[in-house]
């Protein structure tokens, strides 16, 4: 619990104090794991947000006013004064290197960023590819489930699994933006039943997250509205 405790005040102090600073237009979807993660380390640094729900079913990111903002018309995409950018990742990242007061979440020493930059590549390539390729295609009414991909998604979580034995977070013993990548799609995981008791260094990994990231509710918000959008579609 002390060491919870410590975690979280140390990820506080990574605030950075910048004196007035814009609100930035966040255009998002709240059962959106990647949106999440922007939700999750924003409620840490501080940042405030504007939120712009898209709805992707009402064509909402096809309209010419957002086109124009990003082409690819995607979500998440942030506007910050002026500077827009769309990709998760990038945004993390972004965060990070705009508002933090040091580089702990994402480290300036090439091998620590490498690291990180590694299991934020694996979440986006692998373990949440994996999820769309086996879920979201079943929602879009296009294909069934099929057990081959599933296979495909407890392989990742092994990887997982594998790659955290002997550390605390994602890419080390300290929390970086990887673990809010990472979380934030493990936690999608869990609201398909899919059973990660088998896996018990990603269920250490993933109940220390929980503990140490401040503000965790937002992200639990999110996986609540996944959920209910499940309930919908796939009525019992």
């Amino acid at each position: 619990l002390l060491y919870n405790i410590y975690l979280q005040e140390t990820f506080r102090n990574n605030i950075k104090a910048k004196g007035i600073r814009m609100t930035i237009d966040f255009y998002y979807s709240p059962s959106s794991a990647p949106c999440r993660s922007i939700l999750l380390l924003g409620k840490g640094l501080g940042i405030e947000f504007n939120l712009i729900e898209m709805r992707m079913r009402n064509g909402d990111t096809k309209k010419p006013e957002f086109v124009k903002l990003n082409y690819q018309h995607t979500i998440p995409t942030i506007v910050d004064n002026g500077f827009v950018l769309w990709e998760s990742r990038a945004i993390l990242e972004y965060f990070v290197e705009q508002y933090a007061n040091d580089d702990s979440l994402f480290p300036n020493d090439p091998e620590k960023r490498a690291r990180v930059n590694q299991k934020l590549y694996f979440d986006m390539g692998t373990l949440y590819q994996r999820f769309g390729d086996y879920f979201y295609k079943l929602m879009a009414g296009k294909v069934p489930l099929d057990p081959e991909i599933y296979k495909k998604m407890e392989e990742g979580v092994g990887f997982l699994n594998t790659g955290l034995e002997g550390q605390k977070f994602a890419a080390g013993d300290t929390l970086t933006i990887a673990d809010f990548a990472l979380v934030a799609t493990i936690s999608t995981y869990e609201v398909i039943k899919f059973d990660l008791s088998k896996y018990p260094n990603v269920v250490q990994w993933f109940e220390r997250c929980k503990k140490t990231m401040p503000g965790y509710e937002v992200n639990q918000k999110g996986v609540e509205e996944f959920m209910k959008k499940i309930e919908a579609a796939f009525p019992k």
